[in-house]
């Protein structure tokens, strides 16, 4: 990841609906940001700092025509599922992997990453990538997807 290429959120909370190419049953998601090394000011306070993780079944209405609230509802009438609270840690690797609550055997078209805090910058959020893990519904192959 180079510094200055990311995805950046206004303030220190934020949420982005992500819909995933196919229905995929989640294992885990990993969070990127640059390391503090690459850094041009030695600091990755921009760095996601706690977030949730949530899903939901069911599918876009169209392309620009869905929103969370219309997407929060699965196919059997369900709202959306919290897999999973997590913080990333600056101490560690740049890319962090966390395993999503267990027990879920359904698959998912939407995962929605909700930011809660930063490391410490007032002005915006980063983050350079974000990886879905998990099985592809309909293969027996474990199958990774990049968002």
């Amino acid at each position: 990841a180079s510094p200055g290429y990311c995805w950046p959120f206004q303030g220190s909370r934020s949420e982005v609906l992500i819909r995933l190419p196919t229905r995929i049953q989640l294992t885990a998601v990993t969070i990127q940001h640059a390391s503090k090394i690459a850094s041009p000011l030695g600091t990755v306070s921009s760095a996601p700092r706690d977030f949730t993780v949530s899903v939901s079944l069911c599918r876009a209405l169209g392309a620009g025509s869905w929103t969370w609230s219309k997407a929060g509802l699965d196919e059997e009438g369900e709202d959306k599922t919290l897999l999973g609270t997590f913080a990333y840690t600056m101490q560690k690797e740049p890319a962090q992997t966390f395993p999503l609550q267990k027990g879920i055997t359904r698959a998912f078209w939407f995962l929605k990453l909700g930011i809660q805090s930063n490391w410490g910058k007032s002005g915006y959020t980063c983050i350079y990538r974000v990886q879905v893990h998990g099985k592809i519904v309909g293969t027996n192959a474990i199958s990774q997807t990049h968002v």
